[in-house]
């Protein structure tokens, strides 16, 4: 099975690097919980976002690990390439393309995933047109729940328009978590029991 990981497309929309004089904004959108500190210049930050799925582990896992799931879940994710995976599968370098709108520039970039199936996925830039990029999804079973931890540390290396970070955490983020929940409680459904 090819593996990738259901990354960010706040790229763009969540530059983020912890750091001195961060602006906390937490957010509830429904039950999902979201919370980011910015840098005082808007620049880099980094953001945590938990949600409760009525789907199993395994089922979610799938999704976070799919290169054709992660273009249906992430806003602006126009490509999605597995180019090298270990051969134990504990890893993959993955490239993707963001186009998150005619108003930003095209981001091209690769990561490293590394995969503790079934519960943490972890992610680092290894090249590209950010500078700074670490994140994870960490999966915990709740019964036939699963409650999904999403964490992002993220810097662009170029500057972006306060008014789009702002703009795409308060509405991305909860957007790719609802579109995470939706799809693995569809597939979820679909299974056997």
């Amino acid at each position: 099975m090819r593996q990738s990981f259901l990354l960010v497309s706040l790229l763009l929309s969540a530059p983020m690097l912890p750091g001195a004089d961060l602006a906390q904004d937490s957010a509830q959108h429904g039950d999902i919980d979201v919370a980011v500190a910015l840098d005082a210049g808007e620049q880099s930050g980094s953001a945590k976002a938990t949600v409760r799925i009525h789907a199993r582990r395994e089922v979610v896992w799938s999704l976070i690990t799919s290169c054709t799931e992660a273009l249906q879940l992430v806003p602006g994710l126009v490509r999605c390439e597995v180019r090298e995976t270990a051969p134990d599968r504990s890893w993959q370098r993955i490239r993707h393309v963001l186009d998150y709108s005619w108003y930003a520039p095209k981001l091209t970039y690769e990561i490293r995933a590394t995969y503790e199936q079934p519960s943490r996925v972890s992610i680092e830039r290894v090249s590209g047109d950010l500078r700074t990029l670490r994140g994870s999804w960490v999966l915990e079973s709740d019964g036939n729940y699963t409650i999904a931890r999403y964490a992002v540390d993220l810097a662009p290396g170029f500057w972006v328009p306060h008014w789009i970070v702002r703009a795409a955490l308060k509405r991305d983020l909860p957007k790719m978590l609802r579109a995470l929940r939706s799809r693995a409680e569809l597939v979820q459904q679909q299974k056997p029991a």
